[in-house]
């Protein structure tokens, strides 16, 4: 492609979504952007109202506990400050590299800071609407303390269907500085019960 330089990384994530409809980088950001997005997080828990997240869309959301258990913060690219326009800077030029490479479409994305405290989980499901399907890939950034162990739980499982129809799990560790990303449309999923507090920036990039 002419004037279009490789992206190596980006390379490797799309050629995971066109194998396996999902991707895990663990490189996307570097060390020290991955510091400087948790500690902001932090900050940002400490002075902004992290509400409980809800279920359903507009007029039929719902608060269910027995369903999810974070607590979110939206992402306004609007008024976004110095750290999060590092984040937003970093999105558009992925989204801009799918869609010159996979000619995907996108043109919109959406992002919250997500918070789970000890013992909150969200059970299975998919992350499109009945009445709103734009959401084409799901991203979700781990902003977990350096140390994060394996037993504190909080996995994202990933439900894969396999070409003899069995379905198979896939879990996937929260470490920090970690990308999941795969279809909206098709992967259901679920974050497993925490025994710490676990945090993320979640979104997705959308459709028309």
């Amino acid at each position: 492609m002419v004037g279009f330089d490789l992206n190596p990384v980006y390379e490797l994530i799309i050629d995971d979504l066109v194998k396996r409809k999902y991707a895990i980088s663990d490189c996307f950001f570097s060390e020290a952007e991955v510091r400087i997005l948790r500690n902001h997080l932090l900050l940002k828990q400490e002075r902004e109202n992290f509400k409980k997240a809800a279920i359903g869309k507009s007029f039929n959301e719902q608060i269910a506990k027995e369903v999810r258990g974070d607590f979110i913060l939206w992402m306004d690219e609007g008024e976004a400050d110095q750290v999060e326009q590092l984040f937003f800077d970093k999105i558009h030029h992925l989204i801009d590299y799918l869609n010159r490479t996979c000619y995907l479409g996108i043109c919109e994305s959406e992002f919250h800071y997500a918070r789970y405290p000890e013992g909150t989980f969200y059970q299975r499901h998919l992350d499109v609407f009945q009445n709103d399907d734009r959401r084409t890939l799901s991203l979700v950034f781990y902003l977990n303390d350096e140390n994060w162990q394996a037993d504190y739980g909080g996995e994202l499982a990933l439900f894969l269907a396999a070409e003899n129809g069995v379905e198979s799990e896939l879990k996937i560790q929260p470490l920090a500085g970690r990308m999941a990303i795969f279809d909206s449309k098709t992967i259901e999923h679920e974050v497993k019960r925490v025994k710490q507090q676990r945090y993320s920036i979640t979104g997705w990039l959308k459709t028309r």
